[in-house]
């Protein structure tokens, strides 16, 4: 029966091969060969894909040994992978080359990767350009993107981003999510093509949406700056959150800010040290260092300084000049570590050499003070400067003093003032006071009281205690501003308030003297002890005049609040 069917079999197809319709059709050996090939090599995939390395393998051999280009790059990527034979690079790049050569586009793209990445063959950019370009011109579009990316860096190519761009868009155009993403960048960057964010967006947002989480956090940070689309925290939130939970850690690290600020999201400090934990863990030191800002705060976990200082340092090896310089803090205040001035200035000194201005400005100081290095005024002022020329408001302060006092130039105060001016149009109170100072006493300035006073007033504003004193005294001299006792004794008392010593004496002897105030010998007498307790011999002097007119029982009472009014921080004591 079975020989029965069998000749039935092979006469149907004699039959059909000798009818005229069929002559058209005829197959010739070697086509009938590649079709059985190709046959083959269908199944050859259906197994690679399926997990069934072994069968992929015995099917494959075979043509490999016929020369099959196809059958010869699975083979190579098996090798490459280790799935179904054991792991041999150099016998994936043999199998890559046999394939290339005979022209398959993507053996030449995976052979391209091998020299880049110098991977079963020695690293050389100039052949994996060469390959990526022979299966580019076959409109390859991973070989297309992974071309525009060594023009871009300039590897193994002279650097073109022109060419990068044109490559990226052949690919883009194909779908290809990554040249989506690199075109993208080019246009955010301005590389190759006029800086463009809308381009950018609408690059990023086709490769988001494939689900590249480059893209994604692109994309998130455009929609959270308001670059090349409508700003917008809740969409920014959702890419952020699409990459992180890809475990992104860039993204990651993105997403925490917003819960740390409630931006798209509700503030949740919770929430952010559960992303930043995820992306530290990564090693992302962006992470590690906002993480450790959590810890020395307190916020979404226990304040722990000495977690701070482990993570800080985490960031800081990585040259996160931040983390250098807030590591150098620590140690300079011994939070979370022994206090170690030449620790502190160590991790200045790696910061401030990244031309991190707080860092420059911070070690400046050392060097001013001699704590943890050999006190140099010159080393404070060239520091200073640095930090000054990046307009960071406590170094233009900073440099400012050395002027003021001579110390590392000659002394010159109409430098102070240009350099005070600089810091306090930014908002800084002790630049703003001293420039009040400056222009009080008419040094490197013209002398003008009114000009003083708006200094003083403003730095008063900000809780500058020298400034609420200094211009209490405006006020009590009706220098730059109307004579007024009361509202100088209400300046004296908001700087006697944070403990200042002349504040104390000056409010002392407004209460000894009845002057804007109601005459009282008890509190004159306290805040003159207040004052004199921190060295002040004018405060001592008056306390001895008064206790005159005062009973054993009065001056008891002085000294017993003078002691309460200390416990209280200076708080509440009249």
């Amino acid at each position: 029966m079975w020989q029965f069917l069998k000749w039935v079999l092979l006469s149907h197809l004699l039959v059909l091969t000798l009818s005229p319709q069929a002559m058209a059709d005829k197959l010739s050996d070697t086509e009938l060969a590649d079709k059985l090939s190709a046959a083959k090599l269908l199944d050859a995939k259906r197994s690679y894909f399926t997990g069934d390395f072994e069968k992929t393998d015995k099917i494959i051999r075979h043509m490999v040994k016929q020369g099959n280009a196809a059958a010869q790059n699975i083979l190579g990527v098996m090798y490459f992978n280790g799935q179904g034979v054991e792991q041999d690079l150099k016998e994936a790049a043999r199998l890559y080359l046999l394939s290339a050569t005979q022209g398959n586009a993507v053996a030449q793209n995976n052979l391209g990767l091998l020299y880049e990445d110098g991977q079963g063959v020695i690293q050389d950019y100039q052949k994996a350009a060469k390959w990526y370009q022979l299966a580019a011109e076959q409109g390859h579009a991973f070989a297309q993107n992974n071309l525009g990316l060594l023009y871009s860096r300039g590897k193994g190519v002279e650097q073109d981003y022109q060419e990068a761009g044109k490559l990226y868009r052949l690919a883009a155009g194909q779908g290809n999510a990554n040249a989506q993403y690199n075109l993208g960048l080019q246009y955010s960057r301005g590389q190759g093509v006029k800086q463009d964010y809308s381009q950018a967006a609408k690059w990023y947002r086709l490769s988001a949406e494939q689900g590249n989480v480059f893209a994604q956090n692109n994309l998130g940070l455009l929609n959270s700056n308001g670059q090349g689309v409508m700003q917008n925290f809740q969409e920014a939130v959702r890419w952020y959150r699409l990459a992180a939970e890809q475990g992104y850690s860039f993204a990651q690290n993105n997403l925490s800010i917003m819960y740390w600020r409630g931006r798209g999201v509700t503030l949740d400090y919770d929430e952010a040290a559960k992303w930043f934990k995820l992306a530290s863990e990564q090693g992302n030191a962006d992470a590690q260092y906002n993480l450790g800002v959590l810890y020395r705060l307190g916020q979404g976990v226990t304040q722990n300084h000495q977690e701070a200082a482990r993570l800080y340092r985490l960031a800081a090896t990585h040259g996160k000049v931040i983390a250098q310089n807030n590591l150098g803090l620590l140690y300079e205040d011994g939070q979370g570590v022994i206090q170690d001035y030449q620790e502190a200035a160590k991790w200045y000194q790696l910061a401030a050499e990244q031309g991190y201005a707080f860092a420059q400005n911070n070690l400046g100081l050392l060097y001013r003070r001699g704590t943890g290095v050999e006190q140099d005024y010159q080393e404070a002022e060239k520091l200073y400067r640095l930090a000054a020329e990046q307009h960071n408001a406590h170094a233009e302060y900073n440099l400012g003093l050395l002027y003021r006092h001579g110390q590392g130039v000659k002394q010159d105060f109409s430098e102070a003032a240009k350099w005070y001016r600089l810091s306090a149009e930014q908002g800084y109170a002790l630049a703003q006071n001293n420039l009040g100072l400056l222009h009080a006493n008419g040094q490197g300035v013209v002398q003008n009281y009114q000009e003083a006073a708006k200094w003083h007033q403003l730095a008063a504003d900000k809780g500058n205690s020298l400034a609420q004193y200094n211009l209490g005294l405006m006020f009590f001299d009706g220098k730059g501003v109307a004579q007024n006792h009361e509202e100088a004794a209400k300046l004296y008392r908001l700087a006697a308030e944070q403990g200042l010593p002349s504040a104390q004496y000056a409010l002392g002897w407004m209460y000894a003297n009845g002057k804007g105030v109601e005459q009282n010998h008890i509190l004159a007498h306290m805040r003159f002890s207040l004052a004199a307790n921190k060295g002040n011999n004018n405060a001592k002097k008056w306390r001895i005049s008064i206790s005159k007119k005062m009973t054993p029982e009065q001056i008891t009472q002085a000294q017993n609040l003078a002691i309460e009014c200390e416990e209280r921080s200076y708080k509440y004591c009249d």
